[in-house]
């Protein structure tokens, strides 16, 4: 992921981090803070894993049968 695919993910969700201004109490702001980091942390997570490895060496699924008859 480049800074630059980050930064198009936290500035998707600044406006949301701005409404949580209007929150009455701290505790209300601080549990939409979380939240709203927790769905930054997955979207970074998935953004980096969903890129399929080029590398030859890497693990197959060992409970697939290749061409073994029943």
């Amino acid at each position: 992921m480049t800074e630059e695919e980050f930064l198009t993910l936290a500035k998707a969700k600044y406006a949301t981090i701005n409404t949580l201004n209007e929150k009455p109490t701290m505790l209300d702001y601080e549990q939409g803070l979380v939240d709203i980091l927790n769905d930054l942390g997955r979207e970074v997570i998935q953004a980096n894993l969903s890129k399929n490895s080029k590398d030859r060496r890497k693990k197959r699924n060992s409970n697939q049968r290749l061409g073994q008859s029943k």
